[in-house]
């Protein structure tokens, strides 16, 4: 997977033509695959939990890890116990780990380092999903619901809801890797429980991913707090007299500038980084700025090597209540809702 967006994947020009026929094979390949779980020539594996997966069916950032944020708090305040697994993109290891919110984002990626902050939930990772389930039940006993960041592509982990969360804005050309973002059609959106629309969708999305229940959702960003005193926290306002310099190195740099715009703030400087970029301490100079901003998940890495004067940005997932009674329905029955 590429961890920056080709300039080719924003449109069917000529620019995308070389690439089709490594598209063309991709997706034969991505289609095979498919079939050959649905025939049952290869066996799931299932954890003796209920398994929720949030994925996504295209590169780049659609807004997965606050949904997955999200989501274990709320079935936390419903009574449920829930354990996070991912893959652990960015991190050396590659066997069952467990993330604390201290842990190393170079050991075990920069996300389930955010996401084990944010939640307090047990948070393992590694390559073999039902391998690290395993493990984090082994070690939580307690645990009654799996949540699986990412891993819509890993069959191998059975799952009883799949979350689809779907930008548009991601979408580019709308054709499979390496001549566009996709990993699957947009109609692998229809074999879904829900899909969460991150932003506005057209006419023509609606019809790709069929009668899939949806709900919408919205990144808020709540107020900017200094990376080395996180108790110090400040508002636009207070920014907005500084000269600043912002950089992010996510999935789509340009929505946190955006954010930015849209909270009156205008750096002065801003640089985007590939996703899960290693930050050196020249990217973070402050170059003639008073003070940098930066997103959450990039800030998790960059502690040790930032300015005194870095400031952090969150964003929470609001999400249609609809969304949790609808994924209760799934787990226990219409009673749960």
């Amino acid at each position: 997977m590429p961890r920056s967006t080709p300039f080719w994947w924003a449109n069917r020009g000529p620019l995308a033509w070389p690439q089709l026929p490594f598209a063309v094979l991709f997706s034969l390949l991505s289609s095979a695959r498919r079939f050959a779980w649905h025939i049952g020539l290869f066996h799931e594996q299932r954890l003796p939990v209920k398994v929720i997966v949030v994925g996504n069916v295209a590169v780049g950032g659609s807004g997965k890890t606050p949904v997955v944020i999200w989501l274990a708090e709320a079935l936390r305040q419903q009574g449920w116990i829930p354990g996070i697994i991912s893959r652990g993109y960015g991190g050396r290891a590659a066997v069952p780990t467990p993330v604390l919110p201290r842990s190393d984002p170079a050991e075990v990626g920069d996300e389930p380092v955010l996401i084990s902050r944010r939640t307090g939930v047990p948070t393992w990772i590694g390559r073999d999903r039902p391998a690290v389930g395993r493990a984090l039940l082994a070690a939580h006993p307690q645990v009654n619901v799996i949540i699986s960041d990412d891993g819509l592509q890993h069959y191998r982990l059975a799952r009883d809801v799949e979350i689809v969360v779907l930008d548009e804005r991601i979408l580019g050309n709308i054709l499979p890797l390496p001549a566009g973002p996709m990993r699957e059609p947009l109609r692998r959106v229809r074999q879904s429980q829900l899909a969460i629309l991150h932003g506005e969708s057209s006419a023509r999305t609606r019809a790709a991913i069929g009668t899939v229940p949806t709900v919408g959702m919205a990144l808020v960003p709540g107020r900017f707090y200094r990376l080395h005193e996180p108790s110090e926290q400040a508002d636009a306002v207070q920014l907005k007299a500084l000269t600043l310099k912002a950089l992010a190195g996510i999935g789509r740099p340009e929505r946190f500038f955006e954010s930015l715009r849209e909270l009156g703030l205008e750096p002065r400087d801003t640089r985007a980084f590939p996703d899960h970029h290693v930050f050196s301490v020249r990217d973070l100079a402050l170059d003639g700025a008073d003070a940098l901003l930066m997103t959450e998940k990039d800030a998790i890495k960059c502690r040790a090597i930032a300015p005194e004067q870095t400031w952090v940005l969150p964003v929470d997932a609001h999400i249609d209540v609809a969304a949790l009674d609808h994924i209760l329905e799934c787990l226990n029955g219409p009673e749960a809702a």
